[in-house]
């Protein structure tokens, strides 16, 4: 899935969008850093899928709208919200 396939599914989710691929969608835009670029609702929601533990922080850090800095994966410590294993303790 591409970043403009990830907006439209997230833009429009039909009662038949799985909650697999709108997770996915997320986890691409996290991924590809543009969670952090698109307007706020995308990003409020993909912190939130990090914080519930259904998405990680991407492989890289990137930078959001604003200048701030959302770190990597790598970047938090192991466990805590947005590393891999805390999306494994929570079972995804």
């Amino acid at each position: 899935m591409n970043t403009l396939e990830a907006v439209i599914l997230i833009s429009d989710p039909t009662e038949a969008t799985e909650a697999d691929e709108y997770v996915a969608a997320y986890q691409e835009l996290i991924n590809s850093g543009d969670a952090w670029k698109l307007e706020g609702s995308i990003g409020r929601e993909a912190m939130n899928l990090i914080n519930n533990g259904l998405c990680m922080l991407g492989e890289v850090g990137h930078k959001d709208y604003w200048g701030n800095y959302v770190p990597s994966r790598y970047e938090v410590q192991e466990g805590t919200k947005g590393s891999a294993s805390y999306c494994a303790a929570r079972g995804n």
